[in-house]
Formats: C-alpha cells, sequence, structure tokens
C-alpha cells in the first residue's frame, strides 16, 4: 500500500479545511469593519469543519502508524503536533516571519513557513492583514469609506444626480382601479474604480533584528502600516486627479465658497453643515487642517460661546455643531481657492484596495546597508459614489475689501 501518497492527499484534504476555517474567522466582520460573532450557519459550518479536519488527523495518524510497522528497521515516529486553532497559527506565522527578519529558518511546519524566492520571501497574510488593519487604524477616512476588497477594475452602478433629488426615471402617482400605471424605466450610470499600484517600502536595521528583545514584527507592521496610511489618506482627501490617477473627493461637486480667502466665518459653517441632507447627518463628520481647527476654535456665536468644543468621547477630542472634528496634516491650509474642509458621512466615498497586500522581505538586497527591506504593493482606487452624503468648502478667491 502506498501509504506516502496517501498522507500526502490525506494532509492536503486537512490543511484546506483548515484553510476555510481560518478564511471564515478573518471574513466574520459587519459593514462597519468590525469583528462580528458567527451567525447559527456559519457557526455549525465551522464546527464541521473543525470535526472533519480532526478526524481527519486521526485517519493521518492511523496510516503513519502502518507504514512504520512495515518498514525495517522501524524508526521512531515524530510526534505529531495537534491542529493548530487560528490564534496558534497567527502566532507561530509572526515567530516564522521574526526569525526569518533575523536569519533563522526551520525547514519544519512548512504549511506556514515563509514562501522563499530568490533572495527574498512572501510573508504571511496574517501580517500583511494586520499592516491592512493598521492602515484604517491609523486613517480615519479610510475607515469611513465604503470599502472593496477586490482586484481588478470594479464598477458601481448609480444612478445620475439631478439638482436636489435623484433622477430616477421612475414616476409615481395617484392610481385608480382597473387603470394600468404607466412604465417608466431608471437608467443607470456606473462610476468605475480602477486597479493603481502603489509601493511601500521599510527598511529595518539589522543591529535592532539581532536584538532579541526588539519586537521585529510589530516595527515592521506599525511602520509599514502608517507609511501606507499617510500616502492613502493623502490620495483620498486631495487625489491626483490631474495625472489620472486616484481621485479620492477631489472631484466633489456638493460644494459651498467661504466668506474670505484667509478665514472662515461661522455662517460658512453652518452653511456647509446644512449642504448636507439631513438623512445623512447621523454619521457626519469634519475633516480640516490643524490650523483650520486653530483657527475654528477661536470663533464664537452672538452670545459669547466658543463654536468648536471639547468632548473627550469623541476620538479626537473636540465637536463643531454637534459633529466630530479630525484633522489631517494632509489637508490645506487656509489659501485663497483651496478646499479648506470636507464634512459629511464619508461612505459616499467608494474605496477599492486589495486586502490581499503583496509583502516580501529583502534580505540581499540592502545588506551593503546593514540593513533588511520589508517591501509592500497593493491596489487602490478610490471616487465618491454618492455626492449627496459629502460637501466641501472651498475658499473664496480674495478677501473682500
Amino acid at each position: 500500500m502506498n501509504h506516502d501518497k496517501r498522507i500526502k492527499a490525506l494532509t492536503e484534504k486537512k490543511n484546506a479545511m483548515i484553510e476555510e476555517m481560518e478564511s471564515m474567522v478573518a471574513a466574520a466582520v459587519d459593514e462597519s469593519g468590525e469583528e462580528r460573532a458567527f451567525n447559527e450557519e456559519e457557526q455549525a459550518k465551522f464546527d464541521e469543519l473543525a470535526k472533519n479536519a480532526e478526524a481527519l488527523k486521526k485517519t493521518i495518524e492511523a496510516e503513519e502508524r502502518a507504514m512504520a510497522a512495515e518498514m525495517k528497521p522501524v524508526e521512531p515516529k515524530k510526534e505529531e503536533d495537534k491542529t493548530m486553532t487560528v490564534e496558534e497559527r497567527a502566532l507561530a506565522e509572526e515567530r516564522a516571519f521574526a526569525d526569518y527578519l533575523r536569519g533563522i529558518v526551520s525547514e519544519e511546519r512548512t504549511d506556514y513557513n515563509l514562501e522563499k524566492t530568490d533572495g527574498a520571501a512572501t510573508i504571511p497574510t496574517t501580517i500583511a492583514n494586520k499592516i491592512i488593519k493598521k492602515v484604517f487604524d491609523v486613517c480615519p477616512v479610510a475607515a469611513k469609506a465604503t470599502r472593496y476588497n477586490v482586484k481588478g477594475t470594479l464598477q458601481i452602478p448609480y444612478y445620475p444626480k439631478a439638482g436636489e433629488t435623484y433622477k430616477t426615471g421612475i414616476s409615481v402617482a395617484y392610481a385608480s382601479e382597473f387603470t394600468e400605471l404607466a412604465s417608466t424605466t431608471g437608467k443607470f450610470q456606473s462610476i468605475t474604480l480602477q486597479a493603481f499600484l502603489a509601493g511601500a517600502l521599510t527598511k529595518v536595521s539589522k543591529s535592532l533584528v539581532n536584538n532579541s528583545q526588539f519586537d521585529i514584527v510589530g516595527f515592521v507592521v506599525d511602520d509599514m502600516g502608517e507609511n501606507i496610511a499617510r500616502w492613502l489618506e493623502y490620495q483620498l482627501l486631495i487625489g491626483d486627479h490631474a495625472n489620472s490617477h486616484i481621485d479620492g473627493l477631489s472631484q466633489a461637486t456638493n460644494t459651498k465658497t467661504a466668506t474670505g480667502a484667509s478665514y472662515v466665518t461661522a455662517d460658512d459653517l453652518i452653511g456647509l453643515q446644512c449642504a448636507v441632507k439631513d438623512v445623512f447627518q447621523a454619521d457626519a463628520c469634519w475633516i480640516m487642517a490643524p490650523s483650520t481647527r486653530e483657527a475654528i476654535r477661536k470663533l464664537k456665536d452672538k452670545e459669547d460661546r466658543y463654536l468648536l468644543n471639547p468632548d473627550y468621547r469623541e476620538g479626537f477630542g473636540y465637536t463643531l455643531l454637534g459633529k466630530p472634528v479630525y484633522v489631517s496634516d494632509n489637508m490645506p491650509n487656509f489659501t485663497a481657492s483651496t478646499t479648506a474642509i470636507y464634512y459629511g458621512d464619508f461612505s459616499g466615498l467608494a474605496l477599492k484596495i486589495s486586502e490581499n497586500i503583496d509583502i516580501e522581505v529583502l534580505r540581499e538586497k540592502f545588506a551593503t546597508e546593514h540593513a533588511i527591506g520589508v517591501v509592500g504593493y497593493l491596489e487602490c482606487d478610490a471616487k465618491i459614489e454618492n455626492e449627496q452624503k459629502i460637501a466641501v468648502l472651498k475658499m473664496a478667491a480674495a478677501d473682500p475689501s
């Protein structure tokens, strides 16, 4: 009996089940991107996969015992590792990643060791997912956008906007019994999200790598995540429309013009907030430069009360006209004709970003710099998919005389 062939087939089947279980856990997030519990159907499927994987494990052990009995001399059987939970596998992958950075390459447990190529290695998806999570933790506008985790080009259908309402082409009118309704047809348009490639490089000193007390995995995740987040936030807020790259919020059409070129008034802020319909106000917030927030902090109403108030229940500590305020160094300061403030529900921004980020460790390329490189590539694009959710305050061309 060909035990080797049967053991290999059973092991591949067991590993496929384990990977499916891990995918189910990773996919258990709600619409806002937060982790959630399995529903009944998912839990039943997960339990069935776990049961079958355990059964396959026992069958593999039986095959190994049978193979050992046929062999002469009988070699001692290696103790089989227990089936890993998702948490155990994540920790094992982190250890494998840290070991590879430090030049320690294990030949055991190849199912989670790094895939090696000439002078590089592709890191486990566990680390890549942590980097993507870090991006959304650091970049609020990306976290609030409607995300599409796909590769390649994506088309999103929508009804075109006509004035203050959506022109659906569907008419509603009073009806009478035994009288046919007039048929109408809505015409969809679409926005196209492309696959713009972006790359980031982090170099790590070998002196730090060789320090066993240094959290090398945490450093790579933080540094890579923060660099991608800063770049992505700029693309979402400012964009690169002039070079036919990401539009982000730069092509917003729901705009208001400030009173001046170097200052804003309370009326400007009220007008901007009112440019977003009430139905979209629940999750609305402000995004502006730090200097803009500083200027607004000095604004008072007619009763000498500050418009911008501290509120430590909010992530950034301030609310303006009842809504949280976020600041970004990527937003421009008060300058003639620039975009100074965004307001609204930023789920109206469609963000296509692949969570299957391609990240490799380059051990040889930067050897002469006494460093190790970690390079990451991702596909992304962003456009406004609901113009009514987001309003923009642009500065005037000049201050009033």
